[in-house]
């Protein structure tokens, strides 16, 4: 079915958007790639151009596209200045955002459990990859999380190491943009193998994060539990 007998009825703009983030989510349009002009669109999906101008500033808006003066409009990537933007919301105390360093601790793949197939939206059973690192910003370590993924999706993740750029790695080889998401937030006493990762006495206050991060459709991706010693570092976050 070709895009524009999809399109329905009003907000219009709406169903444009969905129709080409679709693409994005199809691979039709690539990390990196330039998306064809307002021009080309319009009179592919059989709209005004008006109604695609809104649709890709919805996008922009979103950070699925970013245009660039004098160059066009790209499909976004998950580098690092965008994952401390949008997703990466610890900070020191004394400086800047910077990207953090990350050490692997393990990684296996295993069945899901009734909790992880609950967060995966997936079957208990079905394979999942279980990722553990150690986070450090600045030199400090400062956090340790448990990162679980759909092992039917993430087929092959391990082989070849695994990078500290994950999101970035999900959209590159497996056609995967986390592009939302949520968290809760909870302070929790360490756990004993957490404290000894993180330096600290077991008991010692934590800051838990629990995020299940969704695709363009809207399923869970990931789940990560991330549990951060935060004598030196604070989470922030913009209201709009």
């Amino acid at each position: 079915m070709a895009d524009s007998d999809s399109l329905g009825f009003k907000p219009l703009y709406r169903k444009v958007r969905e129709s080409l983030t679709q693409r994005i989510a199809d691979g039709r349009w690539k990390a990196g790639q330039i998306v064809p002009s307002e021009t080309q669109i319009a009179a592919d999906l059989s709209v005004s151009q008006g109604t695609v101008r809104k649709a890709l500033d919805d996008m922009t808006a979103a950070r699925l596209l970013i245009r660039r003066q004098g160059r066009g409009t790209f499909v976004a990537t998950h580098d690092e200045a965008r994952i401390l933007f949008q997703f990466f919301k610890l900070k020191p105390d004394d400086g800047a955002g910077v990207f953090p360093e990350s050490e692997v601790l393990g990684a296996a793949t295993a069945a899901a459990t009734a909790e992880e197939a609950a967060k995966l939206a997936i079957f208990k059973g079905e394979p999942v990859i279980r990722i553990r690192r150690l986070r450090s910003l600045a030199g400090t370590r400062c956090i340790v999380e448990m990162i679980v993924l759909p092992g039917a999706i993430f087929d092959g993740l391990q082989e070849g190491g695994i990078p500290n750029n994950l999101y970035h790695v999900y959209a590159e080889r497996f056609g995967v943009t986390i592009a939302g998401g949520s968290e809760i937030l909870k302070a929790v006493p360490a756990a004993a193998e957490d404290a000894r990762d993180l330096g600290v006495v077991p008991g010692a206050p934590l800051l838990l994060i629990d995020r299940v991060a969704t695709g363009l459709d809207g399923r869970p991706m990931e789940w990560r539990v991330s549990l951060c010693e935060t004598s030196m570092i604070h989470y922030a976050t913009e209201l709009r």
